[in-house]
């Protein structure tokens, strides 16, 4: 596989030789309006006035008038703005945008700045005398011509956010590490080959981008910035990456358009969202990854060389996942039971199991496929019962820290009592018992009932749900989806609490009476089902329902008045046996199929 092309930016160079303005000119920026509003508010911006020198009359902002322009006044208000106990010092400084070739060294007479911005110039060098900015907190210097970060800079111990992107850097100077106080560093699209070490001691960065340069690897102590929220490593030549555990609040990793060729062990990284490894030499995926990174929303692993994506794949809050471009045959059914999936790319590989058409069809018709693949897997289980030993199932200790009952994916048909009274005692609020074998739900919940606010019993063996369902009166999401479900007992019409109810990939014919009971519903979820018809008198009693998804079921005809269900944000239908809508119509999304249905209410 050929990696994609590693594109760098050029910058598009003005010739100072072709600067028209005078000297006169350039001080003509400097107006006596000019100079009160420097020395009221500290700030003086000289952007994008092709510069190509700073004004010399700049440094003399702050000299006393000339004696023949002076009067004493004893009348004098007290607040007058230009009294010279109302004069501020030179604090914000912008000279972006020009065409600026050097700075003279009387720019460090402003000791008392703290923003300084001097991108897009054609700067080569910085005067020593910025060792003077010793208040500076934000330096920017993106877009110029410097080859070199000088030592004086490294002084500045105040400064928070440095950026110097786009400029022709090979090397970063050892000093570096004495910016204490950095939180925010940009040195993308530069040609440094390797970091100095100490990088690890400015504990305060929170976001770095190393983007478009030359580098072969990090350096190890990188992977010690406990405070970094975002990554930036795209477009270098990495091979390896170290161990990210300790990056604790790391949420976002750029390391696509590498060489690297082993995804690092990401265990600790539990505030990880969104994780880009695309145009790499990558062959697999551990198996124990989805251990670690239990709220990641978007993961990039397109361009690869991947052949398998492990079969216990679940990642419950992702929502983007693209595998384009690779080795694969088949992936795993249980893609289709992550909730929050919204987006799936899989062009490119050569699967057996999946016809190129589906494939083509985009993630709706991809999901679909493979919720069919995991019906049919589960239909011909055999479904003994099956129990963890007593001491498997968690103790109350761990089920008061999470306040959550979790026995997901253990293939057990059974709990004992014994656990349910611990979650009792733990306070539990969520209990988790998906992707098992059970053919009933479990009686012991009702003792906890009361408390539970999020309750999940998808892909099960379930048939029916008992009438004392409504015991679950604190209720806001409930997930009975991928059982044999087909219908729901009258008496959860009192589960007024209920905000998301998800009933896909069941045997519904038809959405239950009980739910149009559930006045605070918002999301309703009954795709992959054999609903013939669409109930809207039923549906406009729930005033609060934003979402509504039945796609993939027998609808024959949509009644126009759906239309008029104005509070649905989200409404998907794709996948019925209907002619109107068309297609054409559903691909334009909700506000225009609403529209359209509108228009054909009989006048």
């Amino acid at each position: 596989m050929e990696k994609q092309s590693k594109v760098k930016s050029r910058k598009k160079l003005i010739n100072p030789v072709f600067h028209l303005q005078t000297k006169e000119d350039d001080d003509g920026y400097i107006t006596k309006d000019v100079i009160k509003s420097v020395r009221k508010t500290g700030q003086l911006n000289l952007s994008g006035r092709h510069l190509a020198i700073v004004p010399p009359k700049v440094f003399k902002i702050y000299d006393a008038e000339d004696e023949k322009d002076v009067t004493i006044d004893f009348s004098r208000s007290p607040r007058d703005d230009d009294a010279w106990w109302n004069i501020n010092p030179l604090t914000n400084l912008d000279l972006g945008s020009n065409i600026l070739t050097k700075l003279p060294d009387e720019i460090g007479v402003f000791s008392d700045l703290l923003t300084l911005n001097l991108q897009d110039n054609n700067l080569t060098g910085l005067p020593k005398t910025i060792a003077n900015f010793k208040k500076l907190i934000k330096l920017n210097l993106n877009r110029n011509i410097l080859n070199q970060i000088p030592v004086e800079l490294c002084t500045l111990t105040e400064l928070k956010q440095f950026s110097i992107s786009h400029n022709q850097l090979e090397c970063v100077p050892t000093e570096f590490s004495n910016l204490i106080m950095l939180e925010k560093l940009d040195l993308s699209n530069n040609s440094v080959s390797n970091l100095p070490p100490g990088l690890g001691f400015l504990i305060r960065l929170n976001e770095i981008n190393l983007s478009n340069n030359k580098l072969r690897e990090i350096p190890p102590d990188l992977v010690n910035l406990r405070d970094l929220l975002k990554l930036d490593l795209r477009n270098n030549n990495i091979q390896y990456l170290p161990n990210m555990g300790e990056m604790r609040k790391l949420q976002i990793l750029y390391a696509s358009h590498n060489d690297i060729e082993k995804i690092p062990d990401f265990q600790g990284c539990q505030q990880l969202q969104e994780l880009y490894f695309g145009n790499n030499f990558i062959k697999e995926v551990p198996e124990d990854f989805c251990e670690h990174l239990l709220h990641l929303k978007t993961l990039e692993l397109r361009d690869n060389q991947i052949a398998k994506i492990p079969d216990n794949f679940c990642l419950p809050h992702l929502n983007k996942l693209d595998l384009t471009n690779n080795e694969l045959a088949s992936v795993p059914s249980c893609l289709a039971q992550l909730p929050h999936l919204q987006t799936i790319k899989l062009e490119g590989n050569k699967m057996k199991l999946m016809r190129s058409d589906v494939i083509r069809g985009g993630t709706t018709r991809i999901l679909r496929h493979l919720r069919e693949m995991g019906r049919e897997g589960k239909e011909n289980e055999i479904s003994p019962k099956v129990t963890l030993e007593e001491d498997k199932f968690p103790d109350r200790y761990t089920m008061k820290n999470g306040k959550m009952l979790n026995l997901a994916m253990k293939k057990i048909s059974y709990i004992p009592d014994k656990c349910f009274s611990e979650a009792k005692e733990a306070n539990v609020d969520i209990v988790d018992i998906c992707k098992n074998i059970f053919t009933e739900v479990p009686m012991g919940l009702k003792s906890i009932a009361n408390n539970i606010l999020e309750l999940n019993l998808s892909q099960n063996h379930l048939k029916t749900i008992p009438e004392w369902f409504n015991e679950f009166t604190k209720l806001k999401y409930c997930n009975l989806s991928n059982n044999y479900i087909t219908n729901l007992p009258d008496s959860m019409k009192n589960l007024t609490s209920l905000r998301e109810l998800v009933i896909s990939n069941n045997r519904f014919v038809s959405i239950p009476t009980c739910v149009y009971a559930m006045a605070g519903l918002e999301i309703l979820l009954a795709n992959d089902n054999s609903l013939s018809h669409i109930d809207v008198e039923g549906l406009k009693k729930l005033t609060r329902l934003a979402t509504l998804d039945l796609s993939n079921n027998n609808v024959a005809q949509v009644p126009p008045e759906l239309g008029n269900l104005t509070q649905v944000r989200s409404l998907e239908l794709r996948g019925n046996s209907f002619r109107q809508p068309r297609y054409a119509i559903l691909e334009q999304g909700t506000d225009s199929v609403l529209c359209y249905l509108r228009d054909r209410i009989p006048r």
